[in-house]
């Protein structure tokens, strides 16, 4: 695979600097910086995505009838690599990511006219309703019943982990609707109205957080809530085939470009923080094979990903490759959090749980330590997750074994 970039590509590149130079602002900067994960508030969220809707480049994975770029494999690498080392929000839109895509294959007309615009629009937010208590990577014995009452189905049960389920407009969910001898052929794809009447959302705080105005996951509860059957992707019974079909969306993200901006800082802080011997932690040998193996792993991955990214640009299903990077990516994004913690030393124990709220409320905090180590902790407890959502890294060792190797 040709890794050069052409005349073509390097002027993107330019395109792309110039545009964040412009687009993404201090205040949206500042934020960033302070955020366990880059997920600022809605508005800022919000505020960036329009940015990119203007431009026209909301949206590169979507094919270009729908508003799609029509990007090359290149030009979404250098995107995603430019918007990764600028530290520009990582967003959670599930709406653009992955619902729209499973609307795209499986909707009807009505509900693509209907939902398709306001996505790439960010005039609608979007939460996933799969995991509930007892169903997270066994998602099959999911238990949220909806029971079929003429033209409606009438929903009760739960869904937890539900992210940004506070801001959310709208839930695409997997339901029960009929109890089958192989689980996985009861289960429907629902979209719902989060302002549907017998909804109730119960934030569920997190060792990392919560951060004012930002709570990251909740339990959502379901007494008696009447969702049209219009409201179904597809066929009843075949949600199933749907949600494997968005997972290829949710856990085969590009991972290098992210991983590489993570790297830096690191390389930034152990530049600067001392070992126990005086020595700077960047020349602890001990310290440098570990990153040195780190930065190796996400090389690999990163080539990984640009030959799977060509291929899908060419018309390939990700399929268990999906597994692989999910599995490699937040491996990586683990042992970097872990390296961050370890080079910024004591400043990370000065916990802030939730800085930007912490600096910006009516209480005056003094912060120990240099700026850079303050969200060094929330981060690291934060990717405790990484190798859990989306299917734990167990399903995607099962995924691969099957899938891959026919075990």
């Amino acid at each position: 695979m040709d890794l050069d970039f052409s005349k073509e590509d390097l002027a993107f590149r330019d395109e792309v600097r110039a545009f964040i130079a412009e687009a993404f602002d201090e205040d949206m900067k500042a934020h960033a910086a302070q955020s366990k994960n880059h997920h600022i508030d809605k508005a800022g969220q919000v505020r960036w995505l329009k940015r990119l809707n203007e431009k026209g480049w909301i949206a590169p994975d979507w094919p270009v009838e729908y508003g799609g770029t029509g990007w090359s494999a290149a030009q979404k690498y250098i995107f995603d690599m430019e918007m990764a080392l600028a530290g520009t929000p990582e967003t959670s839109n599930m709406g653009l990511r992955m619902c729209a895509p499973v609307i795209m294959a499986f909707g009807t007309p009505e509900q693509k006219a209907q939902h398709l615009p306001k996505i790439l629009s960010t005039d609608v937010w979007w939460c996933q309703g799969y995991s509930e208590p007892g169903a997270g990577s066994d998602l099959a014995s999911l238990s949220l019943k909806a029971d079929l009452d003429g033209d409606h189905y009438v929903l009760n049960g739960s869904k937890i982990w539900t992210t940004y389920a506070q801001w959310a407009e709208w839930m695409f969910c997997l339901v029960r609707t009929s109890n089958e001898a192989i689980r996985q052929m009861g289960i429907s794809f629902l979209l719902l109205d989060m302002k549907t009447p017998g909804i109730s959302i119960v934030p569920l705080p997190t060792l990392d957080g919560p951060a004012e105005g930002n709570q990251e996951i909740n339990q959502v509860f379901f007494d008696n809530v009447r969702v049209p059957i219009a409201n179904r992707i597809g066929e009843e019974g075949q949600g199933w085939t749907y949600a494997k079909y968005l997972l290829q969306f949710e856990r085969g993200n590009a991972y290098a470009p992210g991983l590489s901006n993570m790297l830096a800082k690191v390389l930034k802080i152990a530049g600067t923080e001392r070992s126990d011997d005086g020595r700077r932690m960047l020349d602890d040998p001990d310290f440098r094979r570990k990153l040195a193996e780190t930065q190796i792993k996400v090389e690999a991955l990163n080539a990984t990903e640009l030959r799977m990214f060509a291929a899908r640009t060419a018309g390939e299903a990700m399929g268990a490759a999906s597994s692989m990077l999910k599995l490699e990516g937040s491996q990586a994004q683990q042992a970097i959090t872990e390296l961050a913690l370890e080079a910024a030393g004591i400043f990370a124990q000065p916990f802030v749980r939730d800085t930007w709220a912490e600096l910006h409320g009516e209480t005056n905090v003094t912060r120990a330590g240099p700026d850079y180590a303050a969200t060094v902790a929330p981060l690291y407890f934060n990717y405790r997750k990484t190798s859990i959502y989306a299917g734990s890294n167990e399903i995607q060792h099962n995924i691969m074994a099957k899938m891959v190797l026919g075990l």
